[in-house]
């Protein structure tokens, strides 16, 4: 097993697995993350020159044999109770991010709100609340 992750950690592993999970990366996924990490209050206090560092860690560990249960392990273990729900909603705005959310990233986020034990009702307003923010006509 690897070392455990702080908050900021979690949280950044969280958003680049749902990126990864359908093998491409897009543009505006990596953006989101970069804004993401720029500008919301749970990020203020981290090091932005950090994310690539992050960024290429757990792009190595989801290489590895059973990498995305690690990763979700160690995202579940890294997070206090009251950054779960942080956690599936940037997991979410990384996914709507390019207007395609794929069948890899939906199953991802099922296993993600399972393994952050995120109850039916959480769930599915924290997605409604997604949803409403990056609706087009």
């Amino acid at each position: 097993m690897t070392k455990s992750l702080d908050h900021h950690e979690a949280l950044i592993y969280t958003m680049v697995t749902t990126s990864a999970v359908d093998r491409t990366m897009s543009g505006a996924e990596l953006a989101r993350i970069g804004e993401i990490v720029s500008h919301l209050p749970i990020f203020a206090d981290y090091d932005a020159n950090g994310l690539v560092d992050a960024s290429q860690a757990c792009g190595e560990l989801l290489g590895s044999e059973s990498g995305l249960d690690i990763v979700l392990d160690l995202v579940r273990s890294s997070l206090p109770m009251r950054l779960r729900e942080t956690a599936y909603a940037l997991a979410l705005e990384i996914a709507a991010a390019d207007l395609d959310v794929r069948p890899e990233e939906t199953r991802f986020l099922e296993l993600l709100a399972e393994a952050l034990e995120i109850d039916m009702l959480t769930k599915s307003a924290i997605e409604r609340g997604i949803r409403a923010r990056n609706q087009v006509l």
